[in-house]
């Protein structure tokens, strides 16, 4: 079985930073974030090759946030910048063997989510 857990959500200032962390469990997989705000529906934001050569990114976030990766700890990281008040949602992690392009694959691997606020 897979794990995936995500770490680093929290309160953040509107212009500020975060930085959010995951780790998976086992072999080396395609990353990515993704967000759900209240009463929306699920965003990709950005996504990462198993190389980490590869990364994708949804406009929205495009320039603001920056995903990386370190294959040495199996772990994705999600660098937030110029926080604005609408990047308010639970923030989840997931991990594929299909692509970095989207998470929507039944044999995706998720985590549980973590909070993210930001305040004006």
């Amino acid at each position: 079985q897979v794990h995936v857990r995500e770490s680093g959500g929290g309160l953040v200032q509107a212009g500020g930073s975060l930085r959010l962390s995951c780790v998976a469990s086992g072999r080396t997989y395609h990353m990515g974030w993704v967000r759900q705000a209240s009463g929306k529906e699920r965003e990709f934001l950005a996504g990462i090759s198993a190389s980490g050569g590869q990364t994708s990114y949804a406009d929205s976030v495009k320039g603001r946030f920056t995903i990386s990766r370190d294959n040495a700890k199996n772990s994705v990281s999600l660098q937030m910048d110029s926080a604005q008040p609408d990047d308010k949602a639970v923030y989840s992690c997931a991990a594929s063997n299909v692509t970095w392009k989207s998470y929507q694959h039944p044999s995706d691997y998720w985590g549980q989510g973590i909070q993210v606020t930001v305040s004006s």
